[in-house]
């Protein structure tokens, strides 16, 4: 989150990054459809995380000097409280941080 502010204040000026959605993806990289068609874009995600969108998730699309970067794909409302963390996949495996300490496996509560 921290990265998007700094990113979002101090290098995009209006006009230069483009919202789009997910068109494909192959090879750890993806193909943005937006005013144009971006292809073979890596995707910026913090460190330890590698994933996938699902195809027609809404995207970012960020021009650098070393070519475009995709900054992700918009988080959806999955009812967390501020603080609180959840990975999840497509098929609907889920791992929830919940702020009392707890720990949630697709829905279980692990103690």
């Amino acid at each position: 989150m921290w990265l998007m502010n700094y990113v979002t204040k101090n290098s995009i000026t209006k006009g230069q990054s483009e919202q789009g959605n997910i068109g494909g993806t192959f090879d750890g990289k993806v193909q943005v459809n937006a005013s144009s068609e971006f292809r073979n874009i890596p995707i910026l995600a913090p460190y330890g995380i590698t994933y996938v969108p699902t195809l027609g998730e809404k995207s970012i699309v960020l021009p650098t000097s070393n070519g475009d970067i995709c900054l992700g794909v918009l988080a959806g409302n999955r009812d967390l409280e501020p603080g609180e963390l959840m990975l999840c996949s497509s098929g609907g495996a889920s791992i929830l941080l919940k702020n009392d300490g707890y720990v949630y496996i697709n829905g279980k509560k692990i103690v």
